[in-house]
């Protein structure tokens, strides 16, 4: 993948499919320490510690339509190319969380991408879950949550409806941008 965001976006799918209702991503970026920390957790419905010991194998799935599941092995790969590490914690009927720590700085870490835009995919795709961005540049931190977007637009108006993705993204990309002056340099 060429950019973080795409990462975030296929392992926040696996979330979608393993039934959560809740998806947070938190993306915290400390520049004196020189590190990225990006978290995806859920409350869908986990692994046992024999799968999670498993999942950063490019060659075991739990998918039937195919033989390979490489969206964490390419995570844990993208985090270990910068000096970082990637963990994964779950548990049966609690839900997953993944962590990857990224060295900020190193030439070979991936640009993070277009952060609203894979928001707006995720809402837009699954617009009956609840999604909540962290987003965290040195202590100054913007978040949104999609309950609270249904709370102001009320019962009847959907969330995928091409009008609220817009605003959404707008309102996502000027609470980063608030956070972090270029978040296109991040």
């Amino acid at each position: 993948m060429q950019e973080l965001s795409l990462n975030i976006l296929d392992i926040a799918e696996n979330s979608v499919k393993a039934g959560a209702t809740l998806i947070t991503i938190a993306v915290c970026y400390r520049p004196a320490e020189d590190r990225l920390t990006v978290t995806i957790g859920d409350n869908g419905c986990g692994m046992s510690a024999e799968t999670v010991q498993k999942v950063t194998d490019p060659f075991y799935t739990t998918r039937t339509t195919r033989r390979v599941g490489m969206g964490l092995p390419l995570w844990k790969m993208a985090a270990e190319m910068t000096g970082g590490t990637m963990t994964v914690q779950s548990a049966p009927g609690v839900g997953t969380t993944v962590t990857a720590l990224f060295g900020m700085s190193h030439i070979d870490r991936l640009p993070l991408g277009d952060l609203p835009q894979t928001m707006a995919t995720l809402i837009g795709g699954s617009p009956e879950k609840d999604f909540l961005l962290d987003f965290d540049y040195d202590g100054q931190r913007f978040t949104a949550d999609t309950r609270e977007y249904r709370a102001v637009l009320g019962e009847g108006i959907s969330l995928a409806e091409p009008e609220v993705l817009g605003f959404i993204t707008e309102q996502l990309r000027e609470g980063i941008t608030e956070c972090c002056p270029a978040p296109e340099k991040l």
